[in-house]
Formats: structure tokens, sequence, C-alpha cells
């Protein structure tokens, strides 16, 4: 047997089992895994929720939401033999001593994976009642979802009432967008190719643009959005950790360790954003009625449940600055938003203009290269480069070409891997390194905190866009004053 097996969770238990996650992405995900043969023999896993369930129709509601969101990816066969692997566990988390129910049907001495798919309001309870019967050994790892608090210091009372009882080590901290193919990419394409990693720093790239755009609007959760906002929801975990994975200095190894090391001194590196700049550093929007696919939508004061006088962003878009030797003076553009035109998110490295242009009969002023790294929808890298028009009438006439990388031409199978497929699998077998480590979600709740006081401070309105569009008029000026463009 080997030493990964030997690590590997042989229960896994799901808690919030009959809530959105699970159906949406857990058991999908699970199921994945079991398909190509990546759990152990024998693994159990348990359903830990406070609705009424016997084992069979726990199974049955599994069976069923697989049939619902994935039912192009599965076979009828293996379905019937992955859902033998669930049992069902009915717990209020409040009651401490319901536990003792899930305690008899799990073995101590076995690796155990609880995963914590319930508000983050519950972690402490929950891990009260593992603790309370002996289930936060060595053997136990948590995986804990976002949001981890809505500030520093919610996140760290938080992570206090769960650190009480389980070890730094025995704690995953998922950010979805880290199990991404195209975003762990960005290590490989950094540091095993010399063309990039000889090239990446202020000498050679002019700025960073991280888009992160969403096309749907609140879809019925406008209490817990409000609450919430773009930025929170968004900006402190999901563009934050691909800037830092983008912006990172070489790790020593691909170590977890080293890896969360080198992301945590970026984000401690970021220049802040307070009263004094942040008028300059950002801007918030919230959109307004207009169309989508040719349908109008509401606007975000019109959705159901709405207060009128929210000034709750959905849109964010902000300058960051990198204060090291490596990023001195190069921008990272960052934008996020609902309502806009299509759901797409990328990262575009733009270099710097060649400092001499010979081609003048073509372009009076060179484009510089650029990298795109798109991370949905179309999975893949682009390297835009300047090449010769084909012909033997046009002497050194040239043009923009792209050398475009889709990981679909590239995969022999046509699924692309879902995020959590690869970060249940890591938590499984105790790779931590696709996780977030406490330090890093308070540096990064400390920046994002002061620009939200500034905010707070300013009593300014969100600026206005229509729905379908790209954000507020006011998001181009940011990046308009430096004389740039966004990528559209």
């Amino acid at each position: 047997m080997s030493e990964s097996s030997l690590l590997s969770a042989k229960q896994i238990v799901l808690f919030g089992a009959a809530g959105d996650l699970s159906k949406r992405k857990l058991f999908a995900a699970l199921y994945q895994l079991f398909v190509a043969d990546l759990l152990v023999d024998e693994v159990k896993i348990i359903g830990v929720a406070r609705v009424a369930f016997e084992d069979a129709d726990f199974q049955a509601f599994v069976k069923e939401n697989l049939n619902t969101f994935v039912a192009d990816q599965i076979a009828a066969d293996k379905v019937d033999e992955f859902i033998k692997l669930f049992s069902y566990v009915q717990l209020d988390f409040s009651d401490q001593a319901g536990f003792k129910s899930l305690a008899k049907v799990l073995d101590a001495n076995v690796y155990t994976l609880h995963y914590l798919a319930t508000p983050p309001s519950i972690y402490g309870l929950i891990a009260d009642g593992l603790k309370a019967h002996k289930l936060n050994n060595d053997f136990a790892r948590v995986v804990m979802e976002k949001p981890i608090g809505h500030d520093l210091e919610s996140s760290k009372v938080i992570n206090d009432l769960v650190s009480r009882h389980f070890k730094e080590s025995q704690i995953y901290r998922i950010d979805h967008y880290l199990g991404k193919e195209t975003v762990l990419n960005l290590i490989s394409l950094r540091f095993a190719n010399s063309l990039f990693s000889t090239n990446w720093d202020h000498t050679c790239i002019d700025h960073v643009q991280i888009t992160v755009a969403e096309s749907v609007g609140i879809e019925g959760r406008w209490g817990f959005y409000d609450d919430t906002g773009q930025i929170r929801d968004m900006v402190q975990n999901h563009l934050l950790q691909i800037l830092s994975l983008l912006a990172m200095e070489p790790p020593t190894d691909l170590s977890s360790e080293n890896i969360r090391d080198e992301k945590l001194k970026v984000i401690k590196a970021l220049r802040k954003i307070d009263r004094s700049n942040v008028h300059e550093k950002t801007v918030r929007g919230q959109y307004t009625k207009g169309h989508m696919n040719g349908q109008p939508v509401p606007g975000y004061l019109e959705e159901d449940g709405a207060v009128t006088d929210s000034t709750t962003e959905s849109f964010v878009a902000i300058k960051a600055e990198i204060d090291n030797w490596r990023w001195a003076g190069v921008p990272f553009y960052m934008r996020t938003g609902k309502r806009m035109p299509c759901k797409h998110s990328e990262v575009v490295i733009h270099f710097k203009h060649q400092p001499h242009n010979i081609f003048d009969n073509s372009y009076s002023q060179l484009p510089a290269n650029k990298l795109t790294i798109r991370l949905q929808p179309d999975e893949g890298v682009e390297l835009t480069v300047m090449n010769k028009v084909p012909g033997i009438t046009k002497e050194l006439e040239i043009k923009e070409t792209k050398l475009d990388l889709s990981f679909s031409d590239i995969n022999d199978s046509s699924r692309v891997i879902d995020a959590y497929e690869r970060l249940i699998l890591s938590a499984i077998n105790g790779n931590a390194g696709l996780f977030i480590r406490r330090d890093e979600v308070e540096a990064s709740w400390e920046w994002i905190d002061s620009i939200k006081a500034a905010w707070d401070s300013s009593n300014e309105a969100p600026k206005g866009y229509a729905a379908g569009s790209w954000g507020p008029v006011s998001s181009i000026a940011l990046i308009a004053r430096d004389d740039r463009d966004w990528d559209e």
C-alpha cells in the first residue's frame, strides 16, 4: 500500500448534505472521483443534516440530484454502485448530544474528512460536537467553505472557534478558484517556461488585468448578497488568490507551505487603499434595469426582497499595486460584477511596447504582446504576437496573430474537470497546497476592510450601470487615466 493511500480518508462526512452546495457540486465531484477509482476501497460517505432521511431515502436523494445537475456525465450502473457508499445521520448542529449518533457510525482511528458545507456561523458548533466525542484527533481533517467571516474580526472569531479543537494542519479552507485547471496552470506557465519566468517583472510587463464577470443577477439571494456585496463575495477570495499566484516569487519547491508562504508575501505587499486614495483606486457600481440576451431584467434595487435604499455594490474595479522590487510600477487592474454581458473570467498580461518601431508601414505604434489566460468558459492560454502577413506582394507587412492553446484541444477527455473534484481529492489525500492558510485569510481581510471602511465613510452611493453592460463609466476612467483600456 502506497504512502498516499495510507493517508487517504476512508470516511467522508458531509455536514449540510441536504443543502445546495452538496446537491449541485459535492455529490457530482465525489461521483467523478469514484468513477475514476480515486477513492480508497470501502470508503464510507456519511451525509449529515437536520432533515429526516433513512439511508435508502438519502441514497435516492443523491441519485436524484445527480440526475438533475449532471445527467449528461453519469452512467446508470455506476450511479447505482456509487450511492451504496452513502449512509445518513440526522443531526441538529445546535444539539451536541446528537453527535453521539454520528460517533457510533464512525471509526475514530482512520483518516476522516469532515466537509462543512454549512453556514460559517455553525462551524464552531460542529467543531465542539466533534471534540465532545473525540472525533477531532490526528486522523481528522476539516474542510471549511467560504465566506469565513465578513471582515477581519469575524473571520478571527470563526477561525478561533474551529482552532480550539483542530490544529492548523488539519484545517482546509476552500476557494474553488484554486481548483481550476487554468488557475493551477499559472504555476506551470510561470516557473516551467524561461520565456515567461525571465520576463515576469516590471522590466517587461506593463500591467495586468484580472476580470471575473458574471451574467447572473442575485437569483433570489438578495438578503444574503446584500449583506456581503461583490468585494467580500469575490475580491477578498477569488481575485486576490489569482493575483497572489500571478505575482508571487518562485517557491523553493512545490510543497504546500512554500507556495502559501509566497502567496502571503504578495498580499502583505499590497499598497493600502484607504480614505486618502480610494476614489482614484476603486470604483463600485450597482446594476440598474437593462437587457440580457434580448430580455429585460430588473435592476438590483428592483429584485425580489430588495431594500430600495441599499448601497451594496454589485460591481467592483480596483487598481492594485504591489510594493516590492518585482512589481514596482506595474498596476494590477481587477474588476468583477454581476449582470455583465457574459460569464467570462480571464487574466491578461500586457507586456511593454517595443522601444523602437521599424514596421511603421503596418503600424504607427506596434501593439504590445499579450498573454491571455482564460479561466472560463473556454479554458486555455492565448499568446498574441506580431507575425508577417503571408504573400509574395506583402513584403514585411505584419499583423497580430494569436497562438491559441485551448485546453479542450489538448485534453483527451471532452469533460473539463470540475474544481471541486480536484479540491476534494486533495483534502482526501491530505494535500493542503490548494487551500488557504489562516494568515492568508486575515491578510486579505485586512486589505479589504480598509477599502470597505473608506467607502462607508464617504457616504457615496455606488455608480449605476445598465444590466448587460461592462460596468459603470467610471470603471473605464479608472484605467483610461493611465492611457490603458480594458480588454473586452
